[in-house]
């Protein structure tokens, strides 16, 4: 059975659509032209709302400009609030990364919008004459802004998901932080032996570390507010009548919730793309802290029997298919790989924002693409971390207290009472013959009683020092 078309053209010529479908010629030339990730644009939920958004901002802002009819209004905002209802995203099929600046993106939008506009209207799909993708979807507009606006709008709400995530993670920390408050250690500097401390310190601290990229995740969110709708093509807002960038931002916020504001120099935000770069950048911070957390929790839990085995993580599955009995730190170590790739997008990403030469930016998509990615990723990441891995930890706590002990380091708390060089000597003496720094000190030397030992190495001595002397 012959299936339904529909005769659309372009510039470049004529093309036979489906009539079942939304879109248009322009996103099934994109669909021909870019094969490259095989994700599209449908796979960004947050990106098609917020085209929606954008979309429909600019419809009321040109009505009030006197640019639009109230029934073309009317028809693109219907078909927007479709998209922002999660409608119709199965339409969007334009690769993530493509060429023309984002231009593929901007007209699978146009086209989708005009298409549910018609119907609401009473007419067929591709009956352009009542309502255009270019001349009222797209009036008063470019790729130029429309694109990045809609993209930094996903992306702000994208990292607002991702930071709850975080949030979650700093939680869990904490809360083994608390389990384990009790459970004596060693502390390590340069992977030797340092000075006591507490599994619940160590807990806390990862926690600590996870609310400072918090921290400043926001603060470079911030950046991405700041939006260049209604500059146009390159910023001298050719084509938009006065006042339609100030009234389109107004309904940007009123629409979305989300606080933008009007770049004040449209030419300058138009070209530049420098709050990516940092908020990618933060991103990989966040990556290389969470990477050396797993590399620690990768530590603390290895042998078990020749290793530190301080921790026990998780049994996720068997860990070698000629080795019976190894189990591996299989989510540690998947969590590591991700903040490899969420590292190396932050290359691409500084390679893409410093390849826009002149007055635009072409190479947003992949910037896009790099940044999604990244965040999805690494959210999944952090949420395997969570259930598959923190939750479950536990500590051996008789072992980490036997290896405080009997670790040469503990004679560092003895420095006020005994001095840097005798407490040198008891060191090279316990390194040298094995005895403990407790045989030396108290059993042989008799330097110290057992009264003032026990109040030096109590726990509540070693969790927070003070100062003891003789």
């Amino acid at each position: 059975m012959t299936t339904p078309t529909r005769e659309e053209h372009d510039f470049l010529g004529y093309m036979n659509i489906p009539d079942h479908l939304y879109y248009g010629i322009q996103t099934m030339r994109a669909r021909e032209n870019f094969t490259i990730t095989g994700l599209p644009i449908s796979r960004e939920p947050l990106l098609i709302q917020a085209f929606g958004y954008v979309k429909k901002a600019a419809a009321k802002a040109n009505y009030d400009c006197g640019v639009l009819e109230q029934s073309i209004t009317d028809a693109i905002c219907f078909a927007c609030d479709e998209l922002i209802k999660g409608k119709y995203h199965d339409q969007f099929v334009s690769d993530l990364i493509q060429g023309g600046a984002g231009t593929s993106c901007n007209m699978n939008a146009n086209e989708v919008i005009a298409n549910i506009g018609l119907e609401k209207m009473g007419y067929q799909k591709g009956q352009y004459d009542y309502l255009h993708p270019n001349n009222h979807v797209n009036c008063s507009q470019s790729t130029n802004d429309a694109y990045p606006t809609a993209f930094r709008m996903a992306l702000f709400m994208k990292l607002d998901v991702f930071i709850d995530g975080l949030a979650k993670l700093e939680q869990a920390f904490a809360e083994k932080g608390n389990e384990f408050t009790n459970v004596l250690k060693m502390g390590r500097t340069q992977l030797q032996d340092a000075v006591p401390m507490t599994l619940g310190q160590e807990f806390k601290a990862f926690a600590t570390t996870v609310n400072e990229d918090i921290h400043r995740l926001r603060e470079a969110q911030q950046l991405i507010l700041e939006v260049n709708m209604g500059a146009t093509a390159i910023g001298t807002r050719v084509n938009a009548p006065d006042g339609y960038a100030e009234k389109c931002v107004h309904y940007l916020t009123e629409f979305s919730g989300l606080p933008v504001t009007l770049s004040p120099d449209l030419i300058e935000a138009t070209g530049d793309t420098g709050a990516y770069v940092q908020i990618m950048g933060t991103l990989k911070r966040c990556a290389i802290k969470l990477s050396k957390i797993c590399n620690d929790l990768r530590l603390l839990s290895s042998g078990p029997r020749t290793g530190l085995n301080e921790i026990n993580l998780p049994a996720r599955q068997p860990g070698s298919s000629i080795m019976p009995g190894k189990v591996n730190p299989v989510i540690p170590e998947v969590v590591n790989q991700t903040c490899y790739y969420v590292i190396g997008q932050d290359l691409t990403v500084t390679m893409a924002a410093e390849a826009g030469q002149l007055q635009l930016n072409v190479m947003e998509p992949v910037i896009a693409f790099a940044m999604f990615t990244s965040i999805d990723y690494l959210g999944n990441a952090i949420d395997t971390l969570i259930h598959k891995c923190i939750t479950g930890i536990t500590a051996n706590a008789d072992r980490t207290r036997e290896m405080v002990m009997n670790s040469i380091g503990i004679v560092t708390q003895l420095n006020p009472m005994l001095g840097y060089e005798l407490c040198s000597e008891i060191a090279g003496e316990a390194l040298a013959t094995g005895k403990s720094v407790y045989q030396i000190v108290v059993t042989e030397r008799q330097l110290l009683t057992d009264e003032k030992w026990n109040e030096v190495f109590s726990i509540e001595n070693l969790i927070r020092p003070k100062f003891i002397n003789r």
